[in-house]
Formats: C-alpha cells, structure tokens, sequence
C-alpha cells in the first residue's frame, strides 16, 4: 500500500504544449501525406464510397441475373431456353435505339440506361416471377376457378408495375442531375422496361418451343411462330408503354419546384397507378370476348401509344426551345458567340457541327482555319483576340508512314466531333439547369453547377465554336454574314439577343490568354 502510494506521488515527467503562437511553424513543417506515420481512420465510410456502391448494386444484379436465368431454365429445358433467348433477343436493339433517339438532346449517361436494362432483365423479373408464382399458389388454394383471371389482371400488373417503377425511382433518387425532364423519365422507364420484356419473351418463347416439341408442330404454324409474331412484332411496345407512364409521372415531378411536395409525389404515384390499369386492361383483353385481345389492342393500345410518342417528341421540342430561351443570355455575357445558342437548338445544325469539325480537322491538318474559319480567325471573336491553342498537335511528317498519318487523322477528326458533342451536351445541361431554377426546382448549389457547366464549354470553346457557327450559317438559322463581336472588355456585346439586367456578364480582363474573366 505504501508503494503504491510512493508511486502515485511520484513526478510526471512534463509535456510540452502547443503554443498558439507556434501554429504557423509547427504546421509547416508536418510531412508530405505519403510519409505520414498516423493516417486518418475511415469508420463506417465504406458505405459512401463509390467504388463499393458501384460493386454492391453489380454483385446484386449479377445475383440476380444468375437467379432468373436459372429459373428460366429450369422452366423451359436448355433447349428451350436458347431458342426463347435466341428469339427474344432480336427486338431489343430497335427498342434501345429507339429510346435512345429520342434522347438525342441530352444523352443520358450510359451507365443509367444499362442499369435500368440490367433492373428490368434481372431484378424486376425475379421479383416478379417469384411474388406471381407464390400468388398463385395461394389463389390456386383459396379460389382455383378464378386463379388465372385474377392472377393476370390483379396480381401481375402490381407486382411487375412496381418492381419496374423501383429502376426510375433509383435513378431520379441517385442521379437526380441527369434527371431533368419527361424525357429523361421516358428513356429511363424505356429501357426498364426493355430489360423486363426481354427476360419475360425468354420464357413465353421457351415454353412455346417445348410444347411445340411435344405435338410436333413446325415452322409458321408452330406455336413458337404465333408467340414470336404476338410478342415481337405485333406488341413489342407493350410493357415499355406501361411502364413508360410511370416515367413521365417521375419527369413531372423533376420539373415541379421544391416546394411544390405534393406534385412531387403525385405525378410518380398516378403514372404507377395508370401504368397498372392499362397492364391489367391488356392482360384481361382476352379473357373478355373472343375478340378482347384486338378490340383492345386497335381501339385502346394503339392510340394510347400514339400519344405518348407524341408527347415524347413534343418534350424533346421543348427541350430546344429551351435552349434557344436561355443561351442568349450567355451569348450576351461573351461565354458563347451569337450562333450557337441558334445551332444548339436544331437537331440538325447539332449534326451538321459534329461532322464538320470531323472533316474539317482531317482536311486542314488539324488547323481550324477552314471555309468558317476557327478560333483566331478574325471573322470569329473580332479584331484583337489573342489567338487560341489548337488542341490537336502537328501530325504531318516525312518520316511517318502513309497508313499511320491517315489514321492518326482520321483519331483526330473523331476527337474533334466528340468534343463538339461534348460541347453540345453541357451546353443543353446548361439551358435545362437554368429552366430549372427559374421555376425554383434546383438547390442552392445552383451557382456552383453553373460556374462548373460554364468551365467545362469553356475548355471546348476553341473546337466547337467555329463547327457550331458553320452549321447556323450552313442551316439557314444565321446570315452568313453578321458584326463580328468586340474584345472582351465590353459590355453586354449582344442587346438584340437580351435585355435588362444580365447577372452572368463577365467583368473586363486583361488582354492576356484565351480564359473567361476572372470572376
């Protein structure tokens, strides 16, 4: 006891403490991060990493995957399941293209439709392949002379409706930036879709293979014939249209202000709701009278189809009166020339500025200085602005082969049209986000996105500016000749475009480089 109290009063040798005024001089001298001996520790941060989430939602699907094929299989036989995959296969690209035409204005990113492929093929499937069969199951003991009806026309149409919907909801949820309209809700839901049908005609097609295989049918008058023709090419468009409604609810609902919660909500709610009785209409069509399936499909169907394409094309319309509404603006600040916002909002002009700049590239040498001139070129920016780099070096040389300087050429010229896309597409991200904020549905990073939007045209400028103004001129929507803009250091160049006060004008900057002022 005496020890211990002998030991407890002895001294504690003294630490040093961190003076304030040594704070400067202490933080200098901490090493380089890769020397450093204490790294902080991560807890619970693997949940936010993007690498893990990206390899949690393919692990998910590949289980899925493996699980419905597997399933599918075990249904129809190995036999019957090439030949179903075989034949379900084929209408597939013309839906992706399809889809993905109408989203030429603002490409959605690829890993979003491919996701939504891989839900509606794998994920949605099982879920609704496993939830049908246990319903089934269930009505088969409780009430057997109705099970089918009511499996087709209750069950299946909320069940797959739902599991469907689960895809658009993920990406407006996790990718609400490239979710800014109905067209976005379309694709999206499109492509869902896709995928469900796609798995679902593996299993039609397989099953009718096998019962052909047991009465010994053949050819047009099999049994795999009249599904084929049924599902693929009489109705290929069934279950993207119903799911299609539940993408324009969520695209009503990316353009509703922030406030405005209750549509929010609602438009994702009704287009679900609508895309469950038209399903339910559709798979009850022929148990109503033995002509049901075909009343349904001219009278209803059709037409219903018809609409929603219209609406498609009407909203992609929008979209480039959009940009024609909200460029100019930018025009008038300097960030882009008169022409463009004219260009950008025609599909055409859009095209005819991706293949020049890649013909224009291989004919000059990489030297912008063709028939519209480039950056530099006087006709473009006005006497006095200092030339632009050029973004492809030299490439013409004696001691390289023919073959190699072709190519290298023909690499550039391919470059040179996917900036101009580039170009295209943050420039249409731009006009869309500042739609947006006038209606009040974007947050309060507005500026920032802005400011990053406009950093990344900028970068693309010396390339997509004289293809753009070409194609204006070349459409007829710019008189080929036009007052060049003056230097930098003027004020609002372009009152004809707009008027008022404009908050995006660039101060005056030295005549020094080729970057916007700095703001």
């Amino acid at each position: 006891m005496s020890d211990g109290s002998v030991q407890q009063r002895q001294p504690q040798p003294a630490v040093p403490l961190l003076q304030e005024q040594r704070v400067g001089e202490i933080l200098a001298a901490v090493p380089e991060r890769r020397y450093w001996l204490y790294r902080p520790r991560r807890v619970g941060m693997v949940w936010r990493s993007r690498t893990f989430r990206i390899a949690a939602v393919c692990t998910v699907l590949a289980l899925c995957g493996l699980a419905i094929l597997a399933l599918v299989r075990d249904q129809t036989g190995t036999e019957g399941f090439l030949v179903g995959l075989g034949l379900a296969v084929l209408p597939v690209p013309l839906l992706m293209a399809a889809f993905r035409w109408l989203d030429r204005v603002d490409p959605a990113p690829w890993r979003n439709l491919l996701f939504a492929f891989a839900w509606g093929a794998f994920a949605a499937a099982l879920i609704a392949l496993t939830a049908n069969s246990f319903a089934m199951r269930w009505m088969a003991t409780a009430n057997p002379s109705n099970a089918d009806t009511l499996g087709a026309t209750v069950i299946a149409p909320v069940v797959e409706e739902s599991a469907k919907a689960a895809a658009v909801l993920l990406v407006f949820l996790f990718r609400r930036r490239e979710f800014n309209g109905i067209v976005d809700g379309v694709v999206v839901a499109g492509f869902t879709a896709s995928g469900f049908a796609f798995t679902e005609n593996i299993l039609y097609l397989g099953n009718a293979f096998g019962e052909d295989q047991q009465i010994g049918t053949a050819g047009v008058v099999s049994v795999t014939a009249a599904t084929f023709f049924v599902r693929a090419v009489l109705s290929p468009f069934t279950h993207p249209l119903f799911t299609v409604l539940t993408g324009i609810g969520f695209g009503l609902a990316a353009v509703s202000a922030r406030r405005q919660r209750f549509r929010r909500i609602g438009w994702p709610l009704l287009g679900l709701v609508l895309a469950m009785g038209m399903h339910a209409l559709w798979n009850g069509s022929a148990s109503y009278s033995p002509y049901g399936f075909y009343a349904v499909y001219g009278v209803f169907m059709v037409p219903v189809f018809g609409l929603v394409t219209w609406l498609a094309i009407w909203s992609r319309q929008r979209e480039l009166r959009t940009l024609a509404a909200e460029l100019p603006a930018y025009a008038a600040a300097g960030w882009l020339t008169p022409a463009e916002p004219l260009a950008l909002s025609s599909m055409r002009a859009r095209g005819m500025a991706r293949d020049a700049a890649r013909r224009h590239v291989a004919a000059a040498g990489n030297s912008w200085e063709g028939p519209y001139g480039g950056p530099g070129h006087p006709s473009m920016y006005g006497p006095g602005h200092p030339p632009a780099y050029r973004p492809f070096p030299e490439v013409r040389t004696k001691s390289q082969d023919t073959k190699q300087i072709k190519a290298q050429i023909k690499a550039q010229g391919k470059a040179a049209a996917r900036t101009v896309a580039e170009y295209e597409s943050f420039a249409t991200s731009l006009a869309s986000l500042r739609r947006q904020a006038r209606r009040g549905a974007v947050g309060p990073d507005f500026t920032a996105r802005e400011l990053e939007l406009l950093h990344h045209l900028w970068q693309r400028r010396d390339v997509a500016a004289p293809a753009l103004t070409y194609a204006a001129q070349a459409t007829g929507r710019l008189r080929p000749s036009y007052p060049p803009p003056p230097p930098w250091g003027f004020p609002a160049p372009y009152p004809q475009h707009y008027t008022g006060h404009n908050p995006y004008l660039l101060p005056p900057r030295q005549q020094t480089g080729n970057g916007p002022a700095q703001l």
